[in-house]
């Protein structure tokens, strides 16, 4: 798999630009800030619908302008497919597949990436979402169906946040005033709220079983590649391992942490005997505290976690170990590559594991790098170079002008 064209317009910084593209190593050269890392964010909005950088798409169009168009045409197994994407902010986003009107989500799995930037040191040393968001992107990767589960997830949460939120008092039994006097209960109310909240207990339970389900047995399948590929990248310094910390009650969450992969009606059932047993503490705080958005991948090197332990280096190769780990999972299920970005990933990274990760990354079908300087990219990545200046993109023939 590989991209053969990358266009863009109002996106981000840019008001138009075109960017050629063959299999191989391509390498955008040019000072901070002067757009590199919009075009490699645009490839990877191409593949995931979402941006490494931003929550919300608004920062991707260009200040002034409605909206952002990224098209890009991919080829897979000499077919080539043409995905186009409008960026509206306050409204919805519109597709295009080889130029029928789609919905965007049934553009997934057109294009794939795995890309890797100094964002990614969050996996590492940040808070459990980035790392669920990790697995989650992944899962959709490896299976675009997954899209609608995570989305149909995050709903049921909001919902199910919203009611608790909005009927403490009635849940709780305080009754319409919300002081426990006599008189002040209101039955009828009371009623209602548990019936609707026991409905989205089942949903919240179903829904979350089957992710659940789904990290579990990515989990199981990443382990292997990612013990590899810290050893490669760190020269075999520690054991890298991820474990699975789940809100499940505590017998089954050790059992998740010890590697097992419960099926999905026992999952479906510990969420609702969780919720159960969990129940006053979640009706006091209005928060839904049972679920796959209450779980963490626990990262370990040797018997230590990364987070706090890990040294500045070990916790780049730790991230750096995860995304080759995700790219050569994608390889293995996909039967071809994943489109490889490294994203101004050299500069942060000492001299041997600039050379390890070069060696690793050679043979990959097509690998997109962004850097400062061409300096910071090791020889071995040699291919077509752009310099990137403010707005604008030009190939250089000599790579070496570049620097």
């Amino acid at each position: 798999m590989h991209v053969r064209h990358l266009s863009v317009a109002d996106f981000r910084s840019y008001t138009s630009a075109e960017l050629p593209l063959e299999p191989g190593v391509t390498t955008l050269v040019g000072l901070n800030g002067q757009g590199k890392t919009n075009l490699a964010e645009a490839l990877g909005y191409l593949a995931t619908l979402s941006s490494h950088r931003v929550a919300t798409d608004a920062p991707l169009v260009r200040y002034g302008a409605e909206r952002a168009v990224v098209r890009g045409a991919v080829v897979r197994e000499g077919r080539e497919s043409m995905v186009e994407l409008e960026i509206t902010p306050g409204r919805a986003n519109r597709a295009r597949l080889n130029r029928t009107p789609c919905r965007p989500r049934e553009v997934l799995g057109t294009l794939r990436t795995v890309l890797f930037a100094p964002e990614d040191l969050a996996l590492v040393k940040g808070d459990p979402g980035e790392r669920r968001r990790f697995l989650d992107d992944l899962l959709v990767a490896r299976q675009p169906r997954w899209a609608a589960v995570r989305q149909e997830y995050d709903r049921v949460v909001k919902q199910r946040s919203a009611l608790l939120k909005s009927g403490q008092a009635h849940l709780s039994g305080r009754g319409r005033r919300g002081r426990g006097r006599p008189g002040d209960d209101d039955p009828a109310a009371a009623e209602a709220a548990l019936h609707t909240l026991s409905v989205w207990d089942d949903r919240i339970a179903d829904v979350g079983a089957h992710l659940t389900y789904a990290r579990l047995r990515l989990l199981r399948d990443l382990g292997p590649y990612l013990g590899k590929a810290y050893d490669e990248v760190s020269a075999g310094a520690s054991d890298a391992r991820v474990t699975y910390r789940s809100s499940l009650r505590e017998a089954t969450a050790e059992r998740i942490a010890a590697g097992e992969v419960p099926e999905v009606d026992e999952l479906r059932e510990e969420a609702l005997a969780t919720l159960a047993e969990v129940r006053r503490q979640e009706v006091e705080r209005g928060v839904c505290l049972v679920g796959p958005h209450r779980d963490d991948v626990v990262l370990t090197l040797g018997d230590l976690p990364a987070k706090g332990y890990a040294s500045h280096g070990e916790s780049w190769s730790f991230a750096l170990g995860l995304r080759l780990a995700a790219f050569e999972l994608l390889r293995h299920d996909l039967g071809d590559d994943p489109v490889l970005v490294l994203d101004d990933v050299f500069a942060e990274l000492d001299a041997g594991r600039r050379e390890r990760l070069a060696g690793l990354v050679g043979d990959c079908e097509q690998v997109l790098v962004t850097a400062a300087v061409a300096a910071d990219v090791p020889a071995a990545l040699t291919g077509t170079t752009y310099r990137v200046t403010l707005g604008g993109v030009e190939r250089v023939e000599d790579a070496d002008a570049a620097s």
